[in-house]
């Protein structure tokens, strides 16, 4: 079963919701939608799709709502090592997740309280150039998968 959120939606994390929720990956995926251009623009290297380069982040906030760290493709780890970026893709290019988010809930300190996971695009291009996105949360805590939260 997968939830499906919207723009915005929060969920919890945290233990008090019950079970043993330890490790969650974020994952990001798109692909550059597919630009017209017919057999002319085709022979002469129009067509096909422009690169687009959409990045993951993590921002972690503590108890005042003040940002504490920040993991993205330039800071692929957080200070204390509890989150971890997987790397940068550039063009979206490939199956499955493009960008990876992997965090210890068990390693991130108790002055932690929130955690925001965002999505840019890098290239200045609006999400309107952007087609098989998707961003999932996926419970990786134990060998048996949880879905994935859409």
């Amino acid at each position: 079963m997968a939830i499906s959120l919207q723009k915005g939606q929060k969920i919890s994390l945290s233990k008090e919701s019950g079970g043993s929720l330890s490790k969650v990956i974020m994952g990001l995926g798109w692909d550059a939608k597919k630009s017209g251009g017919g057999l002319l623009k085709g022979l002469f290297g129009g067509g096909g799709s422009d690169a687009i380069d959409l990045d993951a982040s993590c921002i972690l906030f503590d108890d005042n709502n003040k940002a504490v760290d920040t993991v993205y493709f330039g800071h692929l780890k957080s200070k204390d090592g509890s989150i971890v970026h997987t790397g940068d893709n550039r063009t979206g290019a490939g199956d499955g997740d493009d960008e990876q988010i992997i965090v210890d809930l068990d390693k991130v300190p108790a002055n932690v309280k929130s955690l925001v996971f965002t999505v840019n695009s890098f290239t200045g291009q609006t999400f309107d150039s952007v087609e098989n996105a998707y961003c999932r949360l996926v419970d990786s805590s134990s060998k048996t998968k949880s879905p994935a939260i859409r």
